[in-house]
């Protein structure tokens, strides 16, 4: 922190002010990691695919072939724009990091006070706080009164903290959190009292702008999924680029047409192109972010998702993330008598009690606890009629360092009596009542048995002296009882914990709180609390200890921001695949190094959002068990489609290959090929997508991360299908040419057998141990749905004269659909039925 000098009535002058704006910058968060829109279009223009397109669509124009360059460069378009709007949507999901203090700034500049936008905010702006006010920059409090902060979305605690004023402004390393602190923090929220203070910090150099700063310096992993279809990219580009360049070669040399040969090879690499894969992931990513928007998730990485399938530990802070992030009444005690929320009904003590601790309090606080008081009267009386409107406030006592107690003095109108409400820390009450020894002791006692429970507990006094002695201070308090508080667990959260833990997901708890609440809500959670590390132990270990430790600690209490992001990268060396929740500015480097970041959307930070691969809208953590779930579905669905476009390559690679091997006309173009990934893969991926869920996905361990996305029994069951369609195919190209069909029918009857036989494959793959009824049974609707848009494009190719000509397709026989039909189903005879053996192999 900067040493400033103490501030002038004055505050700075708009010319002072300026020069700072000018030479340190505004008061804003830079933004991390964000792609320009020129950067996304190169990104996407340098897809294989793209040159593919264009180079075929340059030979036909060299040729002469007007109408064929037209429809691949249209194809080129179309794959573009569909690459390009997809990119853009995903960079503009969330608004690059914003500014943590948007809301305007009351300061005092040239001795006037003027609202400011938050971004103009400089060092040694003198600004003036009140309740309800967002710090706009990290400050000095040099005048206070009762100035208390929540503080939370730096420190994890949902309790606000007291601020006490000094005017010797100093350079510290005071960090958020604890009372009675002389700084605020930039982002932080204002609920009690009013006070000025000097800004000491603004934009990148404020608490707010560290972590924002460290998030940049975090690498972020690609997403496994990713690193694997990249590998399976390079191993098909490799084998591809050889068997383009020995078709073009071969075709060159037979058919003496060197431009023709590059077609051929060009067809044969289209027909077998890596490309494929990222192509089909990014459509099925793009399809889950949508179906995962419905249970009310962004997703701001779509590739992040199926990543959720293998986590094996999450990480979750506890305040607004297990908790609600509110404070309710959870406790009351006064004369023996004691009250829950289940209890029915107040007692006449009780309700003394609670009168009192809310008469104690301001008539529109912002203090959680206060309101938590008020709740309880509100639902009778909603405007709070018979507790405030009937008395008038005469003087209010805030709290200070040396007397933890806020007092209030009430006139009751209808009897002109004067009564003092206090509430405050329970030692400071004891001593405010003379309570004798026996009786302090035992209400400390009591005191530090709910605060085990988790509680924060106030006591509540009153005073119902004289007029004349209330005012003059002479008054006797008598102690009336105690109340807790605490932040609520959210009624979903055992459940979802349960079933992570049934789903081989171990839950970690990772909050700034106190040891004693931090074990009490993680126990209620149905978390592991029999060890509870602290900071101050974490701070002390070294990484291999840490590493020790994280793999049997389940809860972390008192932890700083830089503490978690070491958990996460501790976790990360053990071999856990780490999921991270969270909503506060602390959160963000942990939810940017972890594997996954999921962030609460609805109390969340947009810099937690912005690190964070994936918002929970509804701020439930029950949500992150329904991600899971559509995570693992998605995983098993995307293998299935993965399975599903490698065997459906053998059959297009066949036909391509077949004319150049065994002579005769080259039967798919680029045109045709293209055409032909424009209708099957977008729609198949759509439908592999849409398939149900399988009936173990939450009854099973992650998967192993190390899994390859294609292991080697996917990959010889797919190229086994493959090869089989290939034969299907074959026959029929076999039996055409035996019978002398002319090359435009040809052409057209093997596009139909490949369309059909594609088609037939998308049932294979639906399961791997599945007879052919109860694959046929299994509810997919956007499998007919997709069939039938298939079904209705290629009719329309083939019954459109133009079209037709431009794909140099012929017309279309009954006895060539007979022919296919047999084929298939020939095909599909044989597939099930290994299938079948296969299972009862593995029985």
């Amino acid at each position: 922190m900067n040493k400033d000098r103490a501030p002038e009535p004055t505050g700075l002058s708009t010319i002072e002010a300026a020069a700072r704006l000018n030479g340190e910058g505004p008061n804003e968060i830079p933004a991390v990691g964000q792609r320009s829109v020129l950067q996304v279009v190169f990104d996407v223009l340098s897809e294989p695919m793209f040159f593919l397109l264009l180079a075929a669509s340059v030979i036909y124009l060299v040729l002469g072939e007007l109408a064929e360059a037209i429809a691949l460069t249209a194809f080129a378009t179309l794959s573009v724009s569909i690459g390009l709007v997809q990119e853009l949507r995903s960079e503009r999901v969330l608004a690059a990091l914003r500014d943590m203090t948007s809301p305007r700034a009351l300061v005092v500049r040239d001795g006037v006070q003027k609202r400011i936008p938050g971004r103009d905010v400089v060092r040694g702006d003198l600004i003036m706080l009140a309740e309800g006010d967002r710090v706009p920059a990290d400050s000095w409090v040099v005048t206070g009164f009762d100035l208390t902060a929540d503080e939370s979305l730096l420190t994890g605690e949902s309790v606000p903290v007291r601020k006490r004023a000094q005017t010797t402004i100093e350079p510290t390393t005071l960090r958020p959190g604890g009372d009675d602190l002389p700084c605020v923090y930039s982002g932080t929220l204002i609920v009690r009292g009013h006070g000025s203070a000097l800004v000491t910090a603004t934009g990148p150099r404020s608490e707010i702008g560290k972590i924002g700063s460290a998030l940049g310096r975090i690498r972020v992993e690609s997403p496994r999924l990713q690193q694997e279809t990249r590998r399976v990219v390079r191993v098909f580009a490799v084998v591809g680029l050889a068997v383009s360049l020995a078709a073009g070669l071969l075709y060159g040399m037979t058919s003496g047409s060197w431009l023709n040969g590059l077609l051929a090879g060009i067809a044969v690499g289209m027909s077998m192109l890596p490309e494929e894969f990222p192509l089909v992931l990014a459509v099925f990513m793009v399809m889950g972010a949508w179906r995962i928007a419905q249970a009310r998730v962004l997703t701001r990485r779509a590739a992040s998702i199926e990543s959720l399938g293998a986590v094996t530990v999450l990480c979750t802070d506890k305040t607004g993330t297990l908790t609600e992030n509110r404070m309710s009444l959870a406790h009351a005690e006064a004369g023996g008598e004691f009250w829950t929320p289940a209890t029915p009904a107040l007692t006449t003590g009780l309700s003394a009690l609670l009168s009192v601790g809310a008469l104690a309090g301001l008539r529109e606080p912002f203090d959680p606890m206060e309101r938590a008081l008020q709740d309880i009267w509100r639902v009778t009386d909603p405007e709070l009629t018979a507790l405030f409107s009937t008395r008038e406030l005469k003087e209010h006592q805030g709290l200070t360092p040396a007397h933890l107690v806020m007092t209030q003095i009430w006139h009751e109108r209808d009897t002109g009596h004067f009564v003092a409400a206090a509430k405050g820390a329970p030692e400071a009450v004891a001593q405010l009542c003379a309570l004798p020894s026996d009786q302090s002791s035992a209400m400390l006692l009591r005191t530090n048995d709910l605060a085990r429970q988790g509680l924060r507990v106030l006591a509540v006094a009153v005073s119902a002296d004289g007029p004349q002695t209330l005012i003059e201070g002479s008054r006797q308090f008598k102690f009336l009882g105690l109340v807790g508080f605490q932040d609520p667990l959210r009624a979903s959260v055992p459940q979802a914990v349960e079933e992570c833990h049934r789903a081989g997901i171990r839950v970690v708890m990772i909050t700034g709180d106190y040891p004693a609440t931090a074990r009490t809500i993680a126990e209620k959670a149905g978390i592991n609390a029999n060890e509870v590390l602290s900071g101050e132990e974490l701070q002390g270990l070294s990484e291999a200890e840490l590493r020790l430790r994280v793999s049997n600690c389940d809860v972390y209490a008192r932890v700083m921001p830089e503490q978690k992001l070491r958990i996460v990268e501790a976790l990360k060396a053990n071999g856990e695949v780490v999921g991270m929740t969270g909503d506060g500015v602390n959160d963000a480097p942990s939810l940017r190094a972890a594997h996954i970041g999921i962030a609460m959307g609805g109390r969340g930070t947009d810099v937690a959002r912005e690190a964070s691969s994936i918002v929970l809208l509804d701020d439930d953590f029950g949500s992150i068990v329904k991600t899971v779930r559509l995570g693992r579905r998605i995983y098993d669905n995307l293998r299935k489609a993965m399975g599903y476009i490698l065997a459906v390559h053998v059959p297009i690679a066949g036909l391509a290959l077949l004319p150049l091997v065994f002579g005769g006309p080259l039967i798919l173009t680029p045109t045709l090929i293209a055409f032909l990934e424009m209708i099957i893969d977008p729609a198949c991926s759509v439908v592999f997508e849409a398939e149900p869920e399988e009936r173990d996905v939450m009854d099973r361990p992650p998967r192993d991360p190390k899994a390859s996305l294609l292991e080697r029994s996917i990959v010889w069951w797919s190229l086994l299908q493959g090869l089989l369609a290939l034969i299907a195919v074959a026959a029929v190209f076999v039996i055409a040419r035996q019978s002398n069909v002319a090359e435009p029918d040809l052409r057209a009857l093997m596009l139909v057998s490949l369309v059909v036989t594609n088609f037939a494959l998308i049932f294979t793959h639906r399961s791997r141990r599945g007879s052919l009824g109860e694959v046929f049974n299994r509810s997919n609707p956007w499998l007919w749905f997709g069939g039938a848009a298939v079904a209705g494009v290629l009719t329309l190719v083939l019954a459109v004269p133009f079209l037709r000509d431009l794909f140099r397709l012929g017309p279309l026989h009954v006895d060539d659909l007979t022919l296919v039909g047999g084929a298939v189903i020939g095909m599909l005879v044989v597939i099930f039925g290994l299938g079948r053996l296969n299972a009862a192999a593995v029985k």
